[in-house]
């Protein structure tokens, strides 16, 4: 049986220094939002049966702990008190940390690249409750600028939208899912990846490499620990010194840049 919400279970005061649904979640990246005046929820069917029962789409937040535009959109958007208050009134606001559920990142990140032709984090999406998505973008900043519609502008457009055509974002996000779907079927149907995927991949990662200070592409760069991680794991497959040096200029240069926490 779904879980039962009370009808002002939905409702926070905001009162300066309050906690949101956030504060008792283990993840340092759901924690960073706990004072927010967002009336957050975590990924939860408690976030999903109170998105149906009011009648609301879904603002779905993907980011994590180290991403700098995530910082950006927080402190811009989600610190913002008119930002909180359009959302606690037309949505159902959900924060996931991709680190915590790469399951969920996976899903929705391949439906932003398929609806914008991009993707990034953070990751901003609009669902119906049912969690099918028809709005897609990443960073969205406060007001309108450069050509991005900012978050004042967007999330009446998207509310009104809600009420007066949702047949329109049903269908889209049954187009969507319909397509997703297929995509994710397709993806985890072939075969296992074998040594010469692993080369091709680690001989991706050589071209990238920046052998003077470390690391992959140019600046700005964002901590990768997935692709370390993949390079001692290759290392240790083949014997490859030259994959266990990549490893090593990169950590002795974040170690030198002053990132500390980082390594411990």
């Amino acid at each position: 049986m779904a879980p039962q919400v009370s009808p002002d279970s939905g409702s926070l005061q905001n009162r300066p220094g309050s906690l949101n649904r956030l504060s008792g979640e283990k993840s340092p990246y759901l924690s960073q939002h706990a004072g927010n005046p967002v009336d957050w929820y975590p990924w939860s069917e408690e976030a999903f049966c109170k998105a149906a029962k009011e009648d609301k789409p879904i603002f779905l937040s993907i980011g994590y702990a180290t991403c700098h535009w995530c910082h950006v959109m927080a402190h811009e958007s989600f610190e913002d008190a008119e930002v909180a208050r359009l959302l606690n009134e037309s949505f159902v606001s959900v924060k996931v940390d991709r680190e915590e559920r790469p399951d969920i990142d996976q899903i929705y990140m391949t439906a932003c690249q398929m609806m914008t032709g991009s993707g990034g984090w953070p990751l901003s999406l609009f669902l119906t409750p049912d969690k099918r998505p028809f709005f897609a973008a990443t960073y969205i900043p406060r007001t309108s600028r450069y050509g991005n519609t900012g978050m004042l502008e967007l999330l009446p457009r998207i509310a009104s939208l809600w009420r007066e055509r949702r047949n329109d974002l049903n269908a889209s996000a049954d187009q969507v899912s319909s397509t997703l779907i297929t995509s994710l079927v397709k993806s985890g149907s072939g075969p296992e990846p074998g040594s010469i995927n692993l080369t091709e991949a680690y001989e991706d990662l050589l071209l990238r490499f920046d052998p003077e200070y470390g690391g992959f592409g140019n600046a700005p760069k964002f901590q990768m620990p997935c692709l370390l991680m993949f390079l001692l794991r290759y290392w240790k497959r083949t014997g490859s010194e030259r994959a266990l040096n990549l490893v090593t200029k990169t950590l002795d240069a974040i170690r030198k840049g002053g990132i500390y926490d980082h390594i411990g």
